[in-house]
Parts: C-alpha cells; structure tokens; sequence
C-alpha cells in the first residue's frame, strides 16, 4: 500500500511556529535596559551578544543544510529546539558575568537558530513548487514577526520576575515551540507535484536549471552573485535596525516613547514585506523584485537626512524594513529556481552566511559614520550609493545554463 502523503499546509503551520519561536531573538533590544542596569554592562557589550548570535546564524544554517541531506529536516529541527531553548534558558544564569551571556544566548542559542530557521524553509519549498515564492515568504514572515509578540510578553515578564527569570522562562517555552513544530517536518515523496499542478510557462522561464549539487551550485557565477544580492539588501535594513530609535529622537526630535512604537511598527513592515514581496515575485519573477527594491531604497536613503516630520521619517523607514524582508522572503526562491529544490537546504545554507556578514557591517558602518561625523547624514547618503550601485547586480543575473542542454539524473553541469 502506498504511504499516504500528509497535508502539506500542517506542515507549513508548524514550519511558521517554528520560526515565530526563533524570531523572538529580534526582540533582543527589550533586554537591553534591564541587563544595563542589573549589571552595567555597556549598550556595545549587550547589542554584542545579538551580533554573535546573528553571525553565528549564518554558518549554522549552512551546517544544517548539509545535516538535512543526510537525516532529514525532522531530526535537525529538534536539535534546533534544544539549543536554541538551551541557550536562551541558560542566559538566565549569566549573573554578572558577560562571557556566560555570550556562550548561551550568542553561542548556543545562535547555533540553535541557525539549525532551526533553515528546516521550513528548505522542507516547504519542496512541498510547494507551485508556491514557492509565497510559501517561504510565509515562513520567513513568521521568523520577522517573532518579535511582536515577543516583545510585549518579555517586557512583562521583565518587570514581574527580573530579567535572569524571564530567559529562563521564554527559553523553557522556545524549547517546545520549536521542538513541537520540528516532529510535523518531513520531505515530500521523490517526485511530489501537487495535484493537478504543471509548471507555467513564466514559472519554466526562470527555472532553467535543475538538481544542482551545492558543488555545482559554488561553480556558477550565479551563487556569488545571489548571495551578494542577499547580504547588500541585508546590510541596508539591518542597519537601520540597529539604530532606528536613536536616529528617530536625533533626527526628528521625537520622545523616546515615539521611538519606541515607530520600532514596533516597522517589525509588522519586516513580517509583512517577507510575505509582500515573496508573493509578488511569483508573479513578475525574483529579479524584477530585486530591480525595484534596490532602486526604491537608494531614493529613501538618499532623502531621509532632509526629513524632519516624524511621521514621514516612520513611513520611510517602513518601507525600508518592507524592503529588507522581501529580500528574505525572495531568496529561498530565488536559489530553488536557479539551482533546483533536492538541494536548497545546503546551497541557501551557505548562502545565509551573507546575513552574518551584513549583521556585523551594517551597523558598524552606520555607528562608526555617525560616531565620526556626529551626525547620521553621512552614514544614510553611503547607503543611498550602495543601494544604487546594487541595482546592477539583478539587472544582469540570469539562470545558470545547463551544458550541453541535458540533466544528468540528479545534477546538472552549470556553467
């Protein structure tokens, strides 16, 4: 008897827990007053561990990529769950001392992220060829809206318990969060199409490759040039990420009150631009997303030093952090077009290290431009150039050619 296939929208629900669990570690800045005052640590000492956990991110998931062609998505999204539930409960045994805060929540959990964020993202775009990019647009969302609902519950828990108390207790609920989500994730049958479904003929035109091996994949030029699409979007809005708050108060004089909902806001723009733009490139294709976004923010950055409105600069930055979530809800599809889904969990893996990278420039750039000058202009007008200048890169991307026209069975010769 044949095995019978589950519900492949169960397991996008639990691949979306999953990476709503592992998005709590954007809500990161919540801890960074309490942890100030409990032991004066320095705000660059605190933001550290958020770096090292990002960094750390990238080259887990690459790590987990390669595990998930062996054992399969379900048994690295459990060791996910452990030690990103490990490393967040573990924090709460930091006390003073700041090494400790590094290993668990940097470290341990870092690696727990990095396991975890690429098991529904490389399981569901296996699942759903007709969807892809809307379905890893989805699962994304879920990691970029983590901090909504994270936030405002560490914040209580903060308050009522002490800061050491509330690791403990949203590492123990992480723990089941993502285990949980982990036992739905399993590959489809070889060969799986939905039902009724064949590829378009827009859908066959930016799928020219197919079953790339992650050795094939690091021959193309195209692999380069997608990570670097990747970490320079990224570079962007983790920039602005890192000093939304503090640029708000300087630049528009508003209270620290203001600041603090604009950054809420602008986390619904990153959940919502994973989806947006995601689902946007299954209509006009991945490089045509790429071709407005960069352009977009290239006229954002460079107008943002002459807003004063404190309503325009929040609508600016939204469209921004729009921006950077579309980058994170394309790319998944993007690299199952270019070099087929069999192997995506290790090719996007690797591909992930261009986040850790954009994690530590990003804000050095923008911290040290405004350290320097006193002043963000400097740092924004940079960007602006940056974002320009980047626009070129999907203007020439194309999908790597097959040799000799013909597949190989499991791989094909990129060239």
């Amino acid at each position: 008897m044949a095995t019978p296939v589950p519900n492949r929208w169960l397991i996008a629900a639990a691949g979306v827990v999953m990476q709503i669990a592992l998005g709590a570690v954007y809500a990161w800045s919540v801890f960074r007053i309490p942890l100030t005052q409990a032991f004066g640590w320095t705000i660059s000492q605190i933001t550290l561990t958020f770096t090292i956990a990002i960094l750390i991110l990238g080259f887990a998931a690459f790590a987990g990529g390669i595990w998930m062609r062996h054992a399969g998505p379900r048994q690295v999204g459990l060791a996910a769950g452990a030690l990103y539930g490990l490393g967040v409960f573990l924090a709460s045994f930091s006390g003073g001392r700041l090494w400790w805060l590094y290993c668990s929540y940097g470290l341990i959990a870092g690696v727990g992220l990095g396991l975890g964020y690429i098991v529904p993202v490389a399981t569901l775009v296996k699942w759903f060829p007709d969807k892809r990019g809307l379905i890893t647009g989805i699962a994304v969302a879920g990691f970029g809206s983590g901090a909504l609902i994270t936030a405002p519950i560490a914040t209580r828990l903060i308050a009522q318990v002490g800061v050491l108390q509330t690791f403990a207790i949203l590492g123990s609920v992480s723990f089941v969060a993502v285990i949980g989500g982990a036992l739905f994730m399993q590959d489809p049958p070889e060969g799986y199409r939905p039902a009724g479904w064949s590829p378009t003929a827009a859908q066959q035109k930016q799928r020219t490759a197919r079953m790339c091996t992650l050795q094939d994949a690091m021959q193309s030029w195209q692999w380069y040039a997608l990570w670097a699409l990747l970490f320079l979007n990224t570079t962007a809005g983790i920039a602005i990420i890192s000093q939304a708050a503090p640029m708000a108060e300087e630049m528009t004089r508003s209270t620290a009150e203001q600041a603090a909902a604009m950054v809420g806001l602008i986390a619904i723009a990153n959940g919502a631009g994973r989806l947006l733009w995601a689902w946007l490139s299954d209509v006009i294709g991945r490089r045509s997303v790429f071709l407005m976004m960069f352009p977009i923010q290239a006229a954002i950055f460079w107008f943002l030093p002459s807003v004063q409105s404190f309503p325009m600069f929040t609508a600016l930055l939204f469209l921004i952090l729009l921006c950077y979530g579309g980058g994170f809800g394309t790319m998944p599809a993007f690299v199952a077009d270019y070099f087929g889904a069999k192997n995506v969990a290790s090719i996007y893996g690797l591909m992930l290290t261009a986040w850790g990278c954009a994690g530590v420039l990003g804000p050095t750039l923008i911290a040290s431009l405004r350290q320097s000058t006193g002043r963000y202009h400097e740092a924004l007008l940079t960007i602006a150039a940056l974002m320009l200048v980047s626009a070129v890169i999907p203007a020439f991307v194309r999908p790597p050619t097959v040799a000799g026209a013909q597949e190989t069975g499991t791989t094909v010769t990129v060239s």
